[in-house]
């Protein structure tokens, strides 16, 4: 899924064929690496992980036994190649999830923090490429980036409109499309 396309980026650059496709996608995806974990998702992480030889555990912070369920298939990402993948889940506890794996690297493995946190996705609901406003965000964001790709020291305008920001993708990145972007921040996107 790709919020901003190459074909608006270039044409919101105005650079024409000047720039290989591949260049001007780096910069959508890059955009869309910072946008999509700060939009409403049903994304869930994991804080470790155990496995036997045949079947592998996922260990949260939170309860888990309202969100996921028996038969439910999950993407898990960030755990090992043995744990990701598209798994249907076997058991649920209060805070972990039980399902197959396979492979030949199966030996078992105690419990064990996952660092950075890895992350299971359950069915997603929304799309949104097809929501307006998160694509303009996107698209202002890929401009923001080109920019300061070509000119990495022309500052940026900071939130309140009138305080130059020393570095273009400092924290007044967001704070520039956060407007845009209300209706779909996810709340745990927020803290901090």
């Amino acid at each position: 899924m790709s919020l901003a396309t190459v074909s608006e980026l270039r044409s919101a650059l105005g650079v024409g064929s000047l720039y290989p496709d591949a260049t001007l996608q780096q910069v959508c995806d890059a955009a869309d690496d910072v946008l999509l974990p700060m939009l409403w998702a049903n994304n869930y992480y994991n804080i470790a992980h155990s496995n036997e030889a045949t079947t592998g555990t996922l260990y949260f912070q939170e309860e888990v036994t309202e969100i996921f369920y028996v038969g439910q298939t999950v993407v898990i990402t960030g755990n090992g190649s043995k744990h990701n993948g598209n798994k249907t889940i076997t058991a649920v506890g209060t805070y972990s999830i039980t399902y197959a794996i396979t492979g030949n690297n199966n030996t078992a493995a105690p419990y064990h923090p996952v660092q950075p946190l890895g992350q299971v996705a359950a069915d997603t609901y929304v799309d949104w490429t097809l929501d307006a406003a998160v694509q303009e965000a996107a698209l202002m964001i890929a401009v923001d980036i080109w920019q300061a790709r070509q000119v990495p020291a022309s500052g940026g305008v900071a939130v309140d409109g009138y305080s130059p920001s020393p570095y273009r993708m400092g924290n007044s990145l967001m704070a520039r499309v956060r407007g845009l972007i209300a209706h779909a921040l996810d709340p745990n996107s927020m803290v901090g």
